[in-house]
């Protein structure tokens, strides 16, 4: 060991200086502990070469990944043990101990450290302790050792402050573990076990998670614990036992799975007996999506499918645990079986299809509130083929066979029930230059009908072919302009659509999955009115747009839009959409002129967003259908919009969203053991229907951001009926550097609020979004 040292140090004194490193670097590949070179300087030095050597003043002792310094440092060669006093600090991997002795096995990094100071690089905490024993490179055990995020210069005690009799530390497993713990915060104790775990990186790792707390006005006070399973690296597990004090014990469990080629995941929610309800409650999801490519797995072939089925216990689960049921449409839950694969046939290349897709219906008592669920489809079975025609031709042809039935709790049980199969074709001629386009196109749309009973109808196998021939064309204008002294490009594109459809009497035949189109720029340039393939709209129509865009020259982003549209009628439109009840022959649409549609979007006001879009109808010269829409972001975590809906004789909402900074501590003085020192937001959104005087929709919360720590609160108020409403306290702790104590109020937050951004990036498992210990 002393030969490299040597050779160190008469380097050192042929050279007029040695020149140092700020950065650590690793050691090369493949080089052993014994082959790295160390050097050593200081004041004064003295070596015995194979023996040991001696410094004093400014002692720095580098070797590859580590550095000693120390006001005296000895090294005995034949022990290879390394002995520091005065101001000793060590800097290894980003970590830093720092006291008043060490002693050291240097190659097995072996030994201990004296009422040491540390600064855990990865996490940005540390703490001290009494003694420090170091194991080998990986695992090291603090004695009555203290932690914490928050800031060590003994301005006081820090905000939250881990105390535990031991501390092991295993930076080969990313694990920390603490004996005889007590968490504090602000001076008071607030969780105490005989053991507790933490991570120190990202990685995830099995153990219990801190507990979940939050106060619900159906359910009562709730106390969640968690315990995560890191099954292997590519499957977990988390289970949480929660106490209900309204209804009791229940067990949430959710099971996920990354495979090559596969990934979903399983929850199941429990409640074996329910005080309030009088019985079992439960809940279950699972959803997977998988592929298989040519010569992978078994199936091969370009193989993809997908599941998702979600289903419940009773009619009113939804209201009692609105968070279990995660679904855009809480009282209509899914099951959802497809599979797709890749065929090649004699037109072309294309894709084979199935699906299965059946409702779970929750309705109420009321009959106001009551729903008319979709059909379901069991099965779908498809085909869609592009067809290789010559240059410059495009085609494509759908065919399917649906059989289509009620769901059970459906409100219309008059509804007819049947088989279809339905044919899509289209070919075109597209004529495009860099300034202008052309698209003339031939379409069908044919469909057979052989239905289980006439209900309502004139027979029970229909059938007819409807073909549609249109035109669409185009012209972009560019050029250069100066606005407030910045060069930026705007395009005028007009565009023109003609559609030419016959009128084919279509109520004698069923409707299973068409409904009118929202009316917006996008369905006014459509070809059918219709969404769906059982009604085809007749049109002889000539569809009128002109749009703007402005540009940043530099760069390319958009920040002005302009749109608006109109449409002609040549003729009267006499198919239209009636719904599944209703027997009246609906009158003719006479409308020459559409309503006038208006869109726009601009960012050219700094840290401002506007959106507007309008419908106005000519013959009544009102307003239809509004939406605006404005935001405010002039830094980070500082965020404001609001947007206002209006639609004429249905409803009429204005929304507000916040993440706003409302205080802002001072530094806190010397010799402070608390204060406000931190920042206060406000979060929230607030949905209100000027219709029905009341708010349908709300989240409002606090967020602390003391910089060690994050305290949130956060209320949220969800209707469940035109009289009642669901409201849920979420209180959540954040410990930077530990861990989350509370419920977990971010997704809510994420999901629900414009723009809102994380106080601290989330750390979590690699492979999903799971929590972690």
């Amino acid at each position: 060991m002393l030969a490299p040292l040597a050779a160190a140090v008469a380097g050192a004194w042929a050279e007029p200086r040695l020149q140092t490193s700020p950065s650590l670097s690793p050691p090369p590949a493949g080089e052993s502990s014994r082959q790295r070179p160390v050097f050593l300087l200081a004041d004064e030095l003295r070596v015995r070469p194979d023996l040991d050597a001696v410094a004093e003043g400014r002692v720095e002792f580098r070797r590859a990944g580590m550095v000693i310094r120390a006001d005296r440092f000895t090294y005995d060669n034949a022990d290879d043990l390394a002995r520091a006093r005065g101001n000793v600090e060590i800097r290894k991997e980003g970590n830093v101990y720092k006291g008043p002795e060490l002693q050291l096995r240097v190659q097995r990094f072996e030994g201990f450290f004296l009422q040491p100071e540390f600064e855990l690089g990865l996490l940005g905490s540390g703490g001290r302790a009494e003694r420090i024993d170091f194991i080998d490179d990986a695992r090291s055990v603090a004695s009555k050792a203290l932690y914490s995020s928050c800031p060590r210069d003994g301005s006081g005690d820090p905000d939250w402050l881990l105390q535990a009799d031991r501390v092991k530390l295993d930076v080969q497993t990313q694990e920390g573990r603490a004996e005889g713990a007590v968490l504090r915060f602000l001076g008071t104790p607030i969780l105490a076990l005989p053991v507790i775990s933490f991570p120190l990186s990202d990685a995830r790792k099995s153990g219990w998670l801190p507990p979940n707390v939050g106060l619900d006005s159906r359910s009562g006070f709730e106390l969640g614990i968690p315990y995560y399973w890191n099954i292997a690296p590519h499957r977990d597990a988390t289970i949480t036992p929660t106490l209900r004090t309204r209804r009791g014990l229940s067990a949430e469990t959710e099971f996920r799975y990354l495979e090559p080629g596969d990934r979903g995941r399983v929850v199941v929610d429990l409640l074996p007996y329910d005080r309030v309800f009088g019985g079992s409650r439960r809940a279950w999801l699972f959803e997977h999506d998988g592929q298989r490519v040519d010569g992978v797995g078994v199936v091969g072939g370009g193989l993809r499918y997908r599941a998702k089925v979600q289903r419940v216990s009773d009619q009113d689960y939804w209201k009692d645990f609105p968070t279990s049921v995660p679904s855009a449409t809480p009282r209509l839950l899914p099951a959802d079986l497809g599979v797709e694969r890749s065929v090649n046939t004699w037109l072309g290349p294309g894709q084979l299809y199935a699906r299965a897709l059946h409702w779970q219906v929750l309705q109420t008592d009321n009959a106001d509130t009551t729903i008319d669920s979709p059909y379901q489809r069991s099965p779908q079975i498809g085909l869609r083929v592009e067809p290789a025609l010559m240059p410059g031709w495009r085609a494509s042809l759908e065919t399917e066979f649906n059989r289509f039935t009620r769901p059970d709790g459906t409100a219309s049980a008059r509804r007819p029930t049947g088989w279809r199969w339905h044919a899509l074709g289209q070919i075109s001629r597209p004529w495009i230059t860099p300034g202008a386009w052309v698209t003339p196109k031939l379409a069908f749309n044919a469909a057979a009908y052989s239905l289980d009973a006439a209900v309502g109808l004139d027979a029970r196998h229909p059938g007819r072919i409807i073909p549609t021939a249109s035109v669409d064309a185009g012209l972009v204008f560019e050029r250069e302009s100066h606005w407030f002294g910045q060069t930026r490009r705007q395009t005028l594109e007009p565009r023109m659509l003609y559609v030419n459809t016959p009128y084919r009497d279509q109520l004698s035949l069923p409707n299973f999955d068409s409904a009118d189109r929202e009316f917006n720029l996008v369905s006014l340039f459509g070809e059918n009115a219709f969404s769906g393939v059982d009604r085809v709209s007749d049109a002889h129509q000539l569809t009128l747009g002109l749009s703007t865009r402005v540009f940043d020259a530099a760069s390319g982003a958009q920040i002005l839009r302009l749109a608006l549209g109109q449409r002609v009628l040549f003729r009267d439109r006499r198919v239209l959409y009636r719904a599944p009840d209703d027997t009246t022959v609906p009158a003719p649409f006479t409308q020459r002129l559409s309503d006038v549609l208006l869109e726009g979007s601009t960012s050219v006001v700094p840290r401002w967003q506007l959106d507007a879009a309008l419908q106005y109808n000519p013959d009544s010269s009102r307003v239809v259908r509004s939406i605006l829409g404005a935001s405010f972001s002039p830094g980070p975590f500082q965020t404001l919009s609001a947007g206002y809906r209006y639609s004429r004789g249905l409803s009429e909402q204005v929304e507000l969203a916040w993440q706003w900074p409302v205080y802002r501590g001072q530094a806190r003085p010397v010799g402070a053991s608390s204060g406000c020192g931190g920042t206060l937001y406000g979060v929230g959104r607030v949905n209100y229907s000027m219709r029905d005087s009341r708010i349908t929709e709300s989240i409002v919360g606090l967020e602390y951001d003391a910089r060690c720590w994050i305290g949130r609160i956060v209320s949220q108020r969800v209707s469940t009926g035109a009289s009642e409403a669901t409201t849920r306290l979420m209180l959540q702790l954040e410990l930077v550097g530990l861990s989350r104590i509370g419920a977990n109020s971010l997704q809510v937050l994420k999901d629900n609020v414009p723009g809102y951004q994380l106080l601290r990036d989330p750390r979590r498992p690699d492979f999903r979004d799971a929590a972690e210990p």
